[in-house]
């Protein structure tokens, strides 16, 4: 068995003690939650550079603080995420499948403030990856190629043809490919990934900003986009399965 393989079949089986364990106490489920969101808020914008620390992350989100010294836009990006999850939130209570649509709302939760003209919006200009030589889609080819994606979504969620950990790391791979907004592209596209294995009830994949760990993500992305998504495919097994691990260690003994 593949190591990918051995790690979903040990997802699975983790998601079925979760599952069983359901519906856990709800402070339970409310601090484990609350947990999650600031971890997964604090290290998606960290990889994108914003020097935020995990407690002036909490102190934002949870005290609505001002931080001395941060910038009004790193502020945003942290209000503005959590906005973004809430959103995730309220999507999950919808019965269609995810589209271009909801994306791109995403994205303009992500923006809001920040960069309100492209905030939601479809770049019209050529933007490139600082530190890598990788060439990016054309603007003009864009909204076609995310006319293919959303198509591809849609066709995935219907058919239920991917294991719901592979089908996440793939959309991300997809989106981050396209690269279809002039910034947030990754935020959006881990906001998409976790979206996707929330849907099909698995726990989030939060990819950590630890220099090593964010050098690993990126190499990750570099090699799907030569064609090996695999290696991505693990990592974001990984990640989700450590956070089975933290739903597991919240189950009271008793249940």
């Amino acid at each position: 068995m593949s190591e990918l393989a051995e790690l979903l079949k040990e997802i699975d089986q983790k998601k079925v003690k979760i599952d069983q364990a359901r519906p856990l106490p709800a402070i339970i489920l409310d601090k484990l939650t609350e947990y999650l969101n600031i971890e997964w808020t604090y290290n998606s914008n960290a990889i994108e550079g914003n020097t935020m620390s995990r407690q002036e992350t909490m102190l934002i989100l949870k005290e609505g603080l001002t931080i001395s010294g941060k910038s009004m836009r790193e502020h945003l990006e942290v209000t503005n995420h959590k906005n973004a999850i809430d959103y995730l939130s309220e999507l999950l209570t919808r019965v269609e499948p995810i589209t271009q649509n909801g994306i791109k709302h995403f994205h303009g939760l992500i923006l809001e403030g920040i960069n309100n003209p492209y905030a939601g919006r479809y770049r019209d200009v050529e933007v490139y990856i600082s530190g890598s030589n990788t060439i990016l889609p054309k603007p003009d080819v864009v909204p076609g190629l995310m006319l293919e994606f959303s198509q591809w979504l849609v066709e995935r969620q219907e058919k239920m043809d991917l294991h719901p950990v592979r089908l996440a790391a793939q959309a991300h791979l997809k989106l981050v490919e396209i690269h279809p907004f002039i910034d947030g592209n990754g935020r959006t596209s881990r906001l998409l990934m976790n979206f996707l294995l929330l849907k099909y009830g698995y726990p989030i994949a939060i990819i950590e900003c630890e220099t090593g760990k964010r050098k690993a993500y990126y190499s990750a992305i570099r090699t799907g986009h030569q064609g090996e998504i695999e290696p991505f495919e693990i990592l974001v097994a990984q990640y989700v399965n450590e956070t089975a691990n933290k739903y597991i260690g919240s189950i009271p003994k008793s249940t």
